[in-house]
């Protein structure tokens, strides 16, 4: 397995995903002005997501699965 995939389907690359996505949003919402700032927002949401939702969508890239759990339980 990609040694990405296994750290972002780890607990600390999930933390990441939640954490770059909330950076992201914020960085949208508040330092950027007009539609490229609530573009950057809309993108952060993806990392958000997958971090709560625990999916990792580049593990597809590397023929994992999209599931987190499946990603942790494959060895």
């Amino acid at each position: 397995m990609n040694p990405f995939v296994k750290f972002m389907a780890s607990t600390a690359g999930r933390i990441t995903r939640i954490v770059a996505g909330i950076a992201l949003i914020a960085w949208g919402l508040a330092g950027i002005t007009g539609t490229t700032g609530i573009i950057v927002a809309v993108v952060g949401a993806l990392p958000l997501a997958a971090g709560l939702f625990d999916f990792c969508v580049f593990a597809p890239l590397f023929g994992a699965p999209l599931s987190g759990p499946k990603i942790r339980g494959a060895k």
